[in-house]
């Protein structure tokens, strides 16, 4: 008769290699589509966060009363409440980071635009660099 008391169970050094490869296996087969699927959500955030900076500048300048936007207006302007110098109901943003994208950069403002007649936001994707496809694809507001 055996005695279980002195008995014990343990997992095999080769079902230990074989966890480890079932789990390593695994990862290189979904690692690449989270980060893919990790590129397009930013690249939507992006999007949206254009969107809503180009809202706010169309409101700041009917605030000012102006019709047309400078030239060198700096987005920043966008952060000031009246007494640092904005406009009288700004500020039209509450935090710096709303005017940097997912990818840790400043939006940039063109006046005039190249795809809008006034101005347009643009995000240089993840690469930075102007031109690209799918995550380093530019964002143009």
């Amino acid at each position: 008769m055996l005695n279980y008391k002195n008995h014990r169970r343990a997992f095999t050094l080769l079902e230990i290699i074989v966890v480890v490869m079932i789990i390593a296996v695994l990862a290189t087969l979904v690692a690449p589509k989270l980060l893919s699927k990790m590129g397009v959500a930013k690249h939507a955030a992006a999007q949206s966060k254009a969107d809503a900076i180009a809202q706010q500048v169309t409101m700041y300048h009917l605030a000012i009363g102006l019709s047309e936007i400078q030239d060198d207006f700096d987005l920043e302007l966008l952060l000031l409440s009246a007494e640092e110098g904005g406009a009288p109901d700004g500020p039209f943003l509450q935090k710096a980071g709303d005017i940097v994208d997912p990818w840790g950069r400043p939006y940039e403002i063109l006046v005039p635009g190249d795809v809008n007649h006034d101005f347009d936001i643009i995000s240089w994707g993840e690469d930075g660099e102007p031109g690209g496809d799918g995550a380093n694809e530019d964002i143009t507001q």
